[in-house]
């Protein structure tokens, strides 16, 4: 057996991902289910998470796609996933929370149930999956977990402020957990996006005259792709980066490094 081999494979593996219909959860999908992992995909959008279950099942014939269709900002929904889990008989090893949504304004603007509507989806039920799935990772050697963040919660950016300070606390959710979870054997990074070209971020990218400034912004001169930050998200699965934990590994062109 090459065990250098094995350290970046997955097989053996279940992942349930959120946010799995489209953009980084669904190029994440796609790059586990490349690894081996088997997956359970979460999404709002059933129907069309159906479709992607279709089409991921069809193109890794060798994989167990299964999908649940919630939405992850009611904490009775969060409970389902994992009953619906609990169903299954697919105990996890891999937990991926990508599920994340933004309204930005200025600061002034925010009405408190907007703003309080931010946290619970993207900072909340990320904690709360966490907990959910502790038991279960708890009973695997390579377990990991792996937040969605966003450079916002490392500095300035023009998403408004409870997008950044929810990103921010979910980074140290991150580094927090990794700490408190080490002798339960689960590691536990993040990863934290500029901008990358997807559904949500066309409408700004449209604009030339603002696609120039980010372009100004980033060292590579060019928009992420989904599967560059799927790819960073596997990594740090990956029995290969099992001395890594509590990191937030950007994926970002240089954007934070660049100064001026």
């Amino acid at each position: 057996m090459n065990t250098r081999i094995d350290a970046w494979q997955l097989q053996g593996h279940t992942a349930l991902v959120t946010g799995a219909s489209k953009g980084i959860g669904y190029a994440a999908a796609r790059e586990l289910a490349g690894l081996g992992a088997d997956l359970l995909l979460v999404a709002r959008d059933e129907d069309y998470l159906e479709q992607v279950r279709l089409e991921l099942a069809d193109d890794f014939p060798g994989i167990a796609v299964r999908a649940f269709g919630a939405d992850l900002s009611e904490a009775e929904e969060r409970l389902a996933v994992f009953d619906w889990i609990a169903d299954l008989g697919a105990p996890l090893s891999l937990l991926v929370n990508n599920a994340g949504g933004n309204v930005p304004k200025a600061a002034l603007d925010y009405a408190p149930e907007e703003y309080r509507a931010i946290f619970e989806l993207n900072l909340f039920a990320a904690f709360e999956m966490c907990r959910l799935a502790h038991p279960q990772l708890v009973q695997h050697a390579n377990a990991a977990i792996v937040n969605v963040g966003s450079v916002s919660g490392a500095t300035h950016v023009r998403t408004g402020a409870p997008y950044g300070m929810s990103k921010a606390a979910l980074h140290q959710l991150t580094r927090n957990l990794a700490v408190e979870w080490a002798v339960d054997g689960i590691r536990v990074n993040a990863v934290a996006p500029w901008y990358i070209r997807t559904q949500r971020s066309e409408p700004a990218l449209a604009d030339p005259d603002y696609l120039d400034e980010v372009l100004d912004r980033t060292p590579l001169r060019r928009i992420g792709e989904p599967e560059e930050v799927a790819a960073a998200i596997a990594f740090l699965c990956l029995p290969a980066s099992s001395y890594i934990t509590g990191q937030v590994l950007a994926v970002d062109g240089g954007f934070l490094p660049y100064g001026f």
